[in-house]
């Protein structure tokens, strides 16, 4: 009898290495909730901005751009949006090489407008109404604020979660080595 007991515990105890293991390997997969990674080609995605027109990532070949993922009932990104104002949009608006929208999750436009008035903002905004573009980078029911930065050709060269300062800066140094190359 204890030998099959001693059997039955074997064999519970490495069934759960193996699902722990799986669990550990998919942590890694979904570092801060993304489930895109450095290196990857950026989902392609067409979005209504609040001004009317629309926005077509693929059709930014060429070009480096940021999109920041953002809504505003997220404290966080009320926060990080002045600073992405002034350090990154104010600095790099008038260069045709940079391409920066914000994409905002499940709100109205009517929502959305009131939002960035507050904020103080005046880069443009996507409406990301279902969540369906944020989808194709994080986890659906993930937080925000994040910000991906891809390079001319389409790749993702980095990403960031919520709002940290030496971050940023590190987000705003590597958007002027790109520009400047």
């Amino acid at each position: 009898m204890n030998r099959k007991f001693f059997i039955l515990f074997l064999f519970l105890l490495v069934t759960r290495a193996v699902v722990f293991a799986q669990d550990n390997e998919n942590l890694m997969v979904y570092e801060n909730e993304y489930i895109v990674k450095v290196g990857d080609m950026a989902p392609d995605f067409t979005l209504e901005l609040t001004d009317g027109t629309e926005f077509t990532l693929s059709e930014q070949r060429g070009k480096v751009v940021m999109l920041q993922f953002t809504a505003g009932w997220c404290g966080v990104c009320r926060k990080e949006m002045p600073f992405i104002e002034r350090d990154i949009w104010q600095r790099h608006k008038e260069n045709d090489g940079f391409v920066l929208v914000g994409i905002d999750r499940e709100e109205t436009k009517e929502e959305i407008e009131a939002f960035i008035k507050k904020v103080g903002t005046t880069y443009p905004i996507a409406m990301d109404v279902n969540a369906d573009v944020f989808a194709s980078y994080a986890l659906r029911n993930s937080g925000i604020t994040r910000n991906v930065l891809i390079d001319r050709d389409g790749k993702i060269v980095m990403l960031t979660r919520l709002f940290n300062e030496n971050e940023f800066a590190s987000l705003v140094e590597c958007i002027d080595r790109m520009l400047a190359e």
